[in-house]
């Protein structure tokens, strides 16, 4: 025999489990992925700091914003080791060297972009902001570059509304959670020891390539071989990020 079990509640009790049921459906779907259980909620706008933890791939990436003579030392080192990875520049610095552009992306890099004048957006009101990422979209667009959707505002200083204007216009923001600033030219074997130690699964890895950097293309030549022997595998922003789903963890 069966049993049915009825809850019998006064009438204004029945409409307040209804109203509380449909509002916990609608603010959380539960996902299973790989046998985790992730629970989302009505995401506020976030900037992506690291892939999924379970796979081995990692996104090595370069800020470039002035110069032009350290980057090609980068890119033969990458080429060497047949390693991708995601350029972060400028619209400006592009404007003014398109043919290194073309070096970049004839490598099979990837290009990101840090707005067009490398500024704090934090400096800027949104209208300014919004105005830079369009400057930016329309140098890129002349130099055949239309598909930019990756973001990392200059410095990586951003808020919430920065991001939210970002994802209103169609880009990815893109932050890091492993930088052993190369910027301040520390040395290659601190470069390397710090990116060896600190690196794990779905990372994002910042690096430069101004001119500013003067060892970190000395230190590529252990670091691209070394996380390869460590079982890392180099892979685009893009494909870190389709690859990420449920797992992905997100900054504000």
């Amino acid at each position: 025999m069966e049993h049915f079990y009825v809850w019998r509640f006064n009438k204004w009790k029945r409409w307040l489990t209804v109203a509380v049921f449909a509002l916990f459906t609608a603010t959380f779907l539960w996902l299973e992925w790989n046998g985790e259980f992730t629970v989302f909620s009505n995401k506020e706008p976030s900037a992506m700091s690291k892939g999924n933890a379970n796979e081995n791939n990692i996104a090595l990436t370069f800020n470039i914003s002035w110069g032009e003579e350290r980057v090609h030392d980068i890119l033969k080192e990458l080429k060497e080791e047949g390693v991708q990875a995601t350029f972060f520049i400028s619209g400006e610095w592009a404007e003014r060297h398109p043919s290194i552009v073309e070096k970049i992306t004839e490598n099979k890099h990837e290009l990101g972009m840090l707005g067009y004048r490398y500024k704090s957006y934090l400096d800027r009101d949104l209208d300014t902001v919004k105005k830079d990422l369009q400057k930016a979209q329309e140098v890129f667009g002349k130099l055949g570059y239309e598909d930019v959707r990756l973001l990392r505002p200059p410095n990586g200083h951003f808020n919430k509304e920065i991001i939210e204007t970002a994802e209103n216009m169609g880009y990815n923001v893109i932050h890091w959670n492993v930088n052993p600033n190369d910027w301040k030219n520390p040395g290659s074997d601190t470069i390397v020891d710090d990116i060896m130690k600190q690196t794990t699964n779905g990372d994002i890895v910042l690096l430069h390539a101004s001119d500013s950097v003067k060892h970190t293309a000395k230190a590529l030549e252990t670091i691209l071989p070394g996380l390869k022997n460590k079982g890392f595998s180099f892979v685009s922003m893009t494909e870190l990020i389709n690859q990420a789903h449920a797992s992905t963890e997100f900054v504000d």
